[in-house]
């Protein structure tokens, strides 16, 4: 039985826009299913990098609708790594499905982007390569085709059999006391912004209303106020706020936190109450 097609496709990956590699899965998916947009969410994920690309995904579900997420950033292509699709039921009802690798790109996403458990996991069949071909590009010949099926409205048992244990990237929770929150940075966007595992609604609950007295604790500085917008601050100033992904960061005002701090992913962060 064939599912309500999804014609929308959201692709992200490590593969840069220099070569050809985009360009080429764009392609694959017209001539298969034509009439699909294909919505670029990045093509510059640190190359190799899953967990940048996890992080990625995480902050862009909650603005996806219906459709196929296809994640391509995948250093065990060729291997005997498994190729994964996942179901999710998301708000209103509509279906996305998480297309990939299976090597932790996608779980904690697909997770985010649903209102329930993923609804289910299949492990996917590969049809035999052809002899002219080499084993290193399952984002053409093996992603791109699942993501325009699905696209048409194809029923996901038909892609391969069940899968129970996809694979899990460990995700970074901040540790949360009375008197503290630590957490660590797990993104670095283009501009040097620093963002950190803290989510805003867990920030703004534990502060209860004591922002005046705010202090955070990174990379050897202290910041003791929680801003709103980058412009707050003078140029070359650093300072905290919630950014627009919903989570705390630090920021150089028309500048980069990270070569300020000379600090990047993994760099730690504390707060606390007081200052």
């Amino acid at each position: 039985m064939a599912s309500e097609p999804v014609p929308t496709v959201f692709f992200l990956s490590d593969f840069g826009t220099e070569d050809e590699f985009a360009g080429v899965v764009h392609a694959v998916i017209a001539a298969r299913a034509p009439g699909t947009t294909v919505i670029d969410l990045t093509h510059h994920i640190p190359p190799f990098d899953v967990r940048a690309g996890s992080h990625t995904l995480v902050r862009a579900v909650p603005h996806l609708g219906s459709g196929v997420v296809l994640g391509v950033v995948d250093p065990g292509v060729g291997t005997a790594r498994r190729g994964i699709c996942m179901e999710v039921r998301v708000p209103a009802g509509s279906t996305l499905y998480f297309v990939g690798p299976d090597n932790g790109l996608l779980v904690a996403a697909a997770e985010a982007a649903g209102e329930a458990p993923i609804t289910r996991v299949v492990e996917l069949t590969r049809d035999p390569a052809p002899p002219d071909r080499g084993a290193t590009f399952d984002g053409r010949d093996l992603f791109a085709p699942v993501a325009a099926h699905l696209s048409l409205g194809l029923e996901l048992g038909r892609l391969g059999p069940p899968l129970t244990d996809p694979v899990r990237l460990p995700w970074p929770d901040p540790s949360v006391t009375a008197a503290l929150i630590r957490g660590e940075i797990i993104h670095v966007d283009r501009y040097g912004n620093l963002v950190s595992n803290i989510a805003a609604g867990a920030l703004h609950a534990w502060l209860q209303g004591a922002e005046k007295k705010f202090q955070l604790q990174v990379g050897g500085r202290t910041l003791t106020r929680l801003g709103r917008t980058y412009g707050e601050a003078p140029p070359g100033e650093l300072l905290a706020l919630v950014g627009s992904h919903g989570y705390l960061e630090i920021a150089c005002a028309r500048g980069s936190a990270a070569v300020r701090l000379q600090g990047g992913t993994g760099l730690r962060v504390a707060v606390r109450r007081g200052g």
